[in-house]
């Protein structure tokens, strides 16, 4: 019963949606009263999508096998936790998440609505519905979450054991709220476009959204990072997989959408721009969607291989990407261009890092698609692989990141470049001889390691060099500098924060490319192997049985050089449900590095063994991480929670009517 009546509340919230982006869109004008009604349709969405999804989860809870869903992804035997997540490991699943995050998203914009003009919510509220009735309906028609068996089987057919971990617990619904996060900024754009409000009080009600979505975008690629490396044996972090590139792509989109609304909100420039990036964000994000679901992709990503639900998500794509680009070339030219600046200014560093930014989308664009679009017209298959990657991204961030530390210390419209330069010169100095210290300490011979290392300390120093900066640190008492540094807006130290943890993630990044360590070899009990100072004995292999799954363990004992032990039990597991064999990776930190063991295939009297040693990769998601909370911190502002004073908000909308 509980199925049915999931059934028929998606069926009523896509209704609902129909209706609420019909009303939006065509009476934007009609004001507060409709606005009032778009407000509670967006809530009741959410309440509908909620009753739908909690329904499909009850039924992979209890192990409900006349649910056609549960009994393709589930099992009985499986831990509560691999049940729920179940749920969105698969096509059908993750589409309904994807739909209630959506209504989720269009229910807080409501909620938080008090301080838009009435026109614009409408128009914001009508876009969202539009989303969620296009993808409530490709749902119920395409992907139905909730078709019945009958007879309904004694067993489920498990879902796939490389999903069935922690890490794919969490890095869906985070990728997700990401993705579908930038649906509000979207939306803002389109109601920009068709009511020609767009001023510096609309880049304060956009970029707090940008900015929570970034933020799970952020901790969603990084939790797909570090699931991908200790959970598929591989032992890498990335490996540029298309899939990987299409959450990347709106990650790199909406890192330039937030600098280009802050410029839009300081100095009220950069207005089409700022339109233009919206839309390319979302829209990267709807690409994202195709690829995972076209069935054009084979990976460990990919939910579906249906080609009749990639060409309706293609028409979907047609549609609402197609209307907004039509829409925003109709449109743009009416717009104003906001405000003038010399080259030499804060807002000038800014461009230069969409520029980037932007630049860098394209390439990893072009190295996404090219092979797949060569493969549909000519049938050549070509591979573009990590080189191509490695080089064109890389030859594009080095320069961004020499750049940026001196953007927050430039002034608005007008900056002096040569004094930006000399307040950071100590930092430049104490960062190039780190870089040659470490790499001559570490026996580098020549390469791009020394220069990776200077931009990734470059990057973090001159985060703390702003806070130096700010706090006048040396040059006033100490006392009184303490003071001001702890009277800093939220906004500045969430700007300095972020740069030092994209500074730690290129460390991390430079560090564990430049100096891994690998050994492969075989071992029998009571053997030993060495790798870069560690002593790895095999003491005994053993079988365990898990709670749906049989394991082969090895018990590794590994002495480190400072001559501590650790206990190391890498497994091929073999589930029982679907007889698929898993590898699970052992892995033991010291400080910021790792030792990475993997048990390989059994041969007839002996055991493969693999060994890598990580210098400082722990780096890249610490950096991650620190990047999130700085997100975190901006969100927190007081300026973010109260928005734009109500007097002048009321003088700029005058203004732009």
């Amino acid at each position: 019963m509980s199925i049915e009546l999931g059934h028929f509340a998606l069926v009523l919230a896509f209704a609902i949606a129909v209706v609420s982006a019909m009303g939006g869109l065509l009476l934007w004008r009609r004001g507060e009263r409709l606005a009032a009604v778009l407000g509670q349709a967006a809530i009741l969405q959410f309440v509908l999508v909620s009753v739908a999804f909690l329904a499909v989860v009850h039924a992979f809870v209890v192990s409900d096998f006349s649910l056609a869903l549960a009994a393709n992804h589930s099992h009985s035997l499986k831990p509560l936790i691999f049940k729920i997540s179940g749920v969105w490991g698969n096509h059908e699943g993750s589409m309904l998440l994807w739909v209630l995050i959506l209504v989720l998203f269009g229910a807080l914009a409501a909620a938080f609505r008090r301080s838009l003009p009435s026109d614009l919510t409408n128009l914001v509220l009508g876009t969202q519905s539009l989303l969620t009735a296009a993808f409530a309906g490709f749902t119920l028609f395409t992907s139905n979450p909730f078709a019945r068996l009958s007879p309904a089987p004694l067993e489920g057919g498990d879902l796939n054991p490389v999903l069935q971990d922690v890490g794919l617990a969490i890095h869906p619904p985070l990728l997700y709220a990401g993705y579908v996060g930038f649906s509000i900024c979207f939306s803002f754009a389109i109601a920009a476009l068709i009511s020609g409000r767009i001023d510096q009080a609309w880049a304060r009600w956009v970029r707090p959204w940008t900015m929570l979505s970034w933020v799970f975008l952020t901790l969603g690629i990084a939790m797909g990072s570090y699931w991908a490396y200790y959970e598929l044996g591989w032992g890498g972090w990335w490996f540029w997989d298309p899939v990987e590139n299409a959450s990347f792509m709106p990650w790199l989109a909406g890192t330039a959408l937030l600098h280009s609304a802050l410029v839009m909100e300081k100095r009220n420039a950069l207005k089409i721009w700022t339109i233009f990036l919206a839309i390319i964000t979302f829209s990267l994000s709807l690409l994202g969607t195709f690829l995972v679901r076209s069935g054009i992709l084979t990976s460990v990503h990919t939910f579906a291989s249906d080609p009749t639900r990639g060409l309706v998500i293609l028409a979907m794509l047609a549609v609402l990407i197609g209307g907004a680009f039509l829409l925003f070339a109709i449109r743009s030219p009416a717009l104003r261009q906001g405000g003038l600046f010399a080259p030499i200014s804060r807002e000038g560093a800014l461009i230069l890092n969409n520029l980037f930014l932007a630049t860098a989308v394209g390439a990893v664009l072009v190295g996404t698609l090219y092979p797949l679009l060569l493969d549909a017209l000519t049938g050549t298959t070509i591979s573009v692989g990590a080189p191509f990657f490695n080089f064109t991204f890389g030859a594009l961030m080095a320069p961004l990141l020499l750049v940026l530390p001196f953007g927050p210390l430039l002034a608005w419209k007008r900056a002096d470049l040569v004094a930006a330069g000399q307040r950071l010169m100590g930092f430049a100095a104490l960062a190039v001889f780190l870089a040659i210290l470490i790499s001559a300490l570490a026996g580098n011979s020549i390469s791009l390691v020394p220069i990776g290392l200077l931009l990734g300390f470059w990057v973090t120093f001159g985060a703390i060099a702003e806070l130096i900066e700010r706090s006048r640190l040396g040059r006033i008492p100490l006392a009184e500098s303490l003071r001001r540094l702890a009277g800093l807006p939220r906004s500045i130290w969430s700007t300095a924060i972020g740069h030092m943890g994209l500074g730690l993630t290129v460390l991390g990044i430079v560090s564990v490319s430049a100096w891994e360590t690998e050994l492969v070899t075989t071992l029998n009990p009571g053997e030993t192997a060495e790798l870069s100072g560690y002593e790895i004995a095999f003491d005994s292999f053993e079988q365990l049985e898990g709670a749906n799954y049989l394991a082969d363990t090895g018990v590794f004992t590994v002495t480190g050089p400072n001559g501590g032990t650790a206990v190391l039990m890498p497994e091929r597991r073999t589930y029982v449900a679907s007889g698929t064999p898993t590898t699970e990776a052992a892995i033991q930190s010291y400080g910021l590095s790792q030792l990475y063991l993997q048990l390989g295939e059994p041969l007839e009297d002996t055991h493969v063994i693999r060994v890598w040693h990580k210098p400082y990769i722990l780096l890249i998601w610490i950096g991650a991480l620190v990047m999130s909370g700085a997100g975190i911190l901006s969100l927190s502002d007081r300026r973010v929670r109260f928005g734009v004073p109500q007097a002048a908000r009321k003088a700029k909308l005058e203004a732009s009517r």
